[in-house]
């Protein structure tokens, strides 16, 4: 298999590390002989961006943190819980202007082909009704796929965010077993994360395997309240739409708060239910407003008495 000279590139598996589309025609890929190898050498070698525009990988992070480290969104939850569906619709929202953001404008991104490939099901268009993003895969990745979003305040400060799109089944197997192999991505989502939404998928809950969907998810909060700390969970109901049992509802609340007695609650859903929820984007607008708002924790210098005004020598020197 032919591969790419740089170590830090994993084409053809994931995007090229210095930002071509198409990987044939960096100029760090091994040429291959014979008719094939002349028509990749007539392609354009020209460096494009140092980002595809894809969901972003590890190597990716170096550049995009080089400003300013952006916060991890780790969304834990399991199989076709709408996970994804979920970030799909606050890009879509976003993208209309319809999402308040809090008072914080979009100021850009660097995944815009990585957030189009989630949210394109969302959209209608003539003869291709809306239908839900295509289920995450979890076969070849060891890390999620990581969508960028950047927005500024109203002093001018830009922050960015990171939102980890990682497959289910990621998070079921680590849920029941903490270091297996097929539960890395989400340890990695666990390790670094700076906040963590949990997703409670009321359409599995009040299906017929009800039973096995409840006894997954109080696995996957008792894991996470673990591996999480101090650092913020909120919990948040998918398909709210889809009414439940006042007894499994009242069983998945007292699991997490029992676990983590500051959780927040949120009710989001794509689909609008005139008696329940009329309006769908208040849930996914309060829920974007209440992410935005989370701050990584500072560290705090104790105070000191000094006659130096600069603080490279406050301390002192040796």
């Amino acid at each position: 298999m032919i591969t790419c000279s740089r170590t830090t590139c994993f084409a053809p598996d994931s995007t090229c590390d210095l930002g071509h589309l198409d990987h044939t025609c960096c100029s760090a890929w091994k040429k291959k002989s014979g008719a094939e190898g002349h028509r990749e050498e007539l392609a354009t070698n020209e460096l494009l961006l140092p980002w595809s525009g894809s969901a972003l990988g590890l190597t990716d992070l170096g550049f995009v943190a080089a400003r300013q480290k952006p916060l991890l969104v780790g969304i834990v939850g399991p199989q076709n819980a709408g996970k994804t569906t979920l970030l799909a619709a606050w890009y879509l929202l976003l993208s209309r202007g319809l999402a308040r953001a809090g008072k914080r404008c979009f100021s850009g991104s660097y995944s815009f082909a990585g957030w189009e490939a989630v949210a394109n099901a969302l959209r209608w268009s003539p003869g291709q009704p809306p239908n839900f993003p295509p289920h995450t895969t979890s076969r070849g990745g060891r890390t999620p796929g990581l969508l960028h979003l950047g927005f500024r305040d109203l002093t001018g400060k830009d922050c960015g965010y990171l939102f980890a799109d990682a497959p289910g089944e990621w998070f079921q197997k680590w849920a029941i077993n903490r270091e297996a192999v097929d539960g890395e991505g989400a340890r990695w989502v666990a390790k670094y994360a700076d906040v963590f939404l949990l997703i409670a998928d009321r359409g599995a809950l009040s299906g017929p395997n009800m039973g096995s969907a409840r006894n997954s998810f109080q696995l996957l909060a008792r894991r996470l309240s673990v591996e999480a700390g101090s650092r913020p969970v909120a919990l948040v109901w998918t398909k709210s739409d889809i009414s439940i049992a006042p007894e499994m509802e009242a069983m998945v609340r007292e699991t997490v708060f029992n676990l983590m007695p500051n959780t927040p609650e949120f009710f989001v859903s794509v689909q609008a239910d005139a008696e329940g929820y009329p309006d769908i984007r208040s849930g996914l607008q309060d829920l974007l407003d209440w992410t935005l708002e989370i701050r990584r924790n500072f560290v705090s210098l104790p105070p000191i008495q000094s006659s130096v005004s600069d603080p490279l020598f406050m301390f002192g020197t040796r």
